[in-house]
């Protein structure tokens, strides 16, 4: 008989989830974040490089058109900012195509939140503060101590070298070393990337909660950029937090200038087309929003499902869903 209809959680991981999704109801409640829910369907998806929009045909007014499965709420919840929202939050459903594994879902719940008018430390403590309230007295343990590290100094400790300075054939050579892999014409933020995930990872979050801060300026994604004080490189404004080795937060000081997201948008495009990978339809609506002005603030977005798996001791996101991709 077959089996494959069971729900991949047992009904009391999903009671506690269900516990647990209402602690964080209450922290944003309590604090004066207005709880929202927008769309999953957009006209625009992700163009970033590294992540892998769905779209569908649907009918609509306009007649038959693309639309995209939204990566992350962003777009949706900026153009509620734009509005005049003020903060808020949002547990959305969203989707990344290939993300399969102990780690990773197609299908997943992202909390998000933007606070306007927060500066990137102010959401750093956020964060933390939501992380441990979740964790708290469960099988998870306490999150324990918070670390600050700089990115450039991860590269250094763990493996000499500065991710900035290196020249781009040493920086192959390792990383191909490292990976096994032929990596003679990778990109440099492909070698970074690679050597991150398999290096330096692994290591974060093991005696508390580690926030990794000043990523290179070409990881900005969505976030503003500044300079470096050591030596007036340009840096990324945002932060990743780790806990026993999973990321689970990343955070942004918000880029808000229309014409730059608008630049960055049809630079990953070019990188798409570059690496044979299909372009991406740009959000207008959004920059649209953006043009109109978005207010000066910080955001977030936290796998819900790690933390929840953190929390409750389990060893992979499948173990925390109701239905994980395989059995949905």
């Amino acid at each position: 008989m077959a089996t494959d209809w069971r729900p991949t959680a047992s009904i009391e991981t999903l009671r506690e989830r269900a516990g647990l999704l209402a602690e964080v109801r209450g922290f944003f409640a309590a604090r004066g974040v207005l709880d929202v829910e927008t769309p999953v369907l957009g006209h625009g998806g992700s163009t970033d490089v590294h992540l892998a929009s769905l779209s569908l045909t649907a009918t609509t007014p306009a007649g038959r058109e693309r639309l995209w499965l939204q990566t992350s709420p962003e777009f949706h919840m900026k153009r509620l900012l734009a509005a005049g929202s003020g903060p808020i939050f949002q547990l959305a459903r969203s989707f990344r195509d290939g993300e399969v594994g102990g780690r990773h879902n197609i299908e997943f719940t992202m909390l998000e939140w933007y606070r306007p008018g927060f500066s990137l430390d102010a959401l750093i403590e956020e964060t933390v503060a939501l992380i441990r309230l979740v964790l708290g007295p469960t099988p998870g343990g306490e999150a324990g101590s918070l670390r600050r590290r700089r990115y450039r100094d991860l590269f250094r400790e763990a493996l000499e070298l500065d991710p900035f300075g290196v020249e781009l054939g040493e920086l192959r050579r390792l990383a191909g070393q490292r990976g096994g892999l032929d990596m003679s014409d990778a990109a440099r933020d492909d070698c970074l990337d690679l050597l991150m995930s398999l290096v330096i990872e692994p290591t974060l979050g093991r005696e508390g909660i580690d926030v990794v801060v000043d990523y290179p300026a070409s990881q900005a994604a969505l976030a503003r950029r500044h300079r470096d004080p050591e030596d007036g490189e340009w840096v990324a404004s945002r932060f990743e937090v780790y806990l026993a080795g999973l990321e689970l937060a990343n955070g942004y000081d918000e880029l808000t200038d229309a014409d730059e997201q608008r630049e960055r948008f049809a630079e990953d495009n070019a990188t798409r087309r570059q690496l044979g990978l299909p372009e991406v339809d740009v959000d207008r609506r959004l920059l649209a929003a953006l043009e109109h002005g978005m207010p000066a603030g910080s955001g977030v977005a936290l796998g819900i499902d790690r933390l929840i798996q953190l929390a409750l001791g389990k060893t992979s996101v499948a173990e925390v869903m109701a239905f994980a991709t395989p059995n949905c």
